[in-house]
């Protein structure tokens, strides 16, 4: 059964710490991203941890840089973190081998493959060809034999890369919308039934629980939905 991650995407400390609280019952991890990390550093990090944290920091750079990065986290003991697949196979192989030097609580490295505010259209403005599967495929394979435990993909591509790679790759999801619940600036979302059914190992769950009235009830909502799914 595929597991909920919720979205803390705020800057507010507290207000992060509030809802981890709240949605503790139903959600595995909370993720906290680029904006918090940035706002609040590693002491933000901190004072929400009391669930364990998916850090999604997306880092891209040299592989210098990256294992630099990697090895500066450690101390928060995340459980997943993110980087960019883009970033080549000397990166993600950086990135691995920084993390290990935490041993066996080291964290779980997910990288990006393509995000999911991005179409076909967009891709090519950028010199990619093919479509987000094509790429995501390309980059999920060069990922995965530089040492990544999963990836991070549209539901829309889990079943070409549950079909493409070894069982043990961990998908996670992000890009759900409850049926009704507005796209926003996400191009290819799944409802949470939908992403579950595909094959997701994780799915990230931001706006649809975070702006609820009661983020709680949200949350339930949405863990009940994916645990329908046999």
């Amino acid at each position: 059964m595929a597991g909920l991650i919720a979205a803390l995407d705020t800057t507010d400390v507290a207000q992060a710490g509030a809802w981890a609280g709240q949605v503790a019952p139903h959600c595995g991890l909370v993720k906290l991203g680029l904006e918090f990390y940035l706002a609040n550093g590693a002491p933000g990090v901190r004072a929400v941890a009391a669930r364990p944290v998916f850090l999604d920091l997306k880092v891209h750079d040299i592989p210098h840089t990256v294992a630099g990065a990697v090895r500066a986290v450690l101390p928060l003991r995340p459980r997943m973190l993110t980087l960019h697949a883009a970033g080549g196979p000397a990166m993600v192989t950086a990135a691995r081998r920084a993390a290990e030097q935490a041993g066996p609580d080291r964290p779980i490295l997910l990288a990006v493959t393509v995000l999911t505010s991005l179409d076909a259209e967009t891709l090519a403005a950028t010199g990619i060809s093919g479509g987000p599967r094509q790429q995501a495929l390309r980059l999920a394979k060069l990922a995965m034999e530089a040492g990544a435990d999963g990836l991070v993909c549209s539901a829309h591509e889990v079943a070409a890369l549950r079909a493409a790679l070894d069982r043990t790759a961990i998908l996670v999801v992000p890009g759900i919308r409850p049926a009704g619940f507005p796209s926003g600036d996400q191009v290819r979302t799944m409802t949470p039934r939908q992403a579950a059914e595909a094959g997701a190992d994780w799915l990230v769950v931001g706006r649809p629980i975070t702006s609820a009235p009661d983020p709680a009830a949200a949350a339930a909502e949405i863990a009940a939905e994916i645990a329908s799914v046999p």
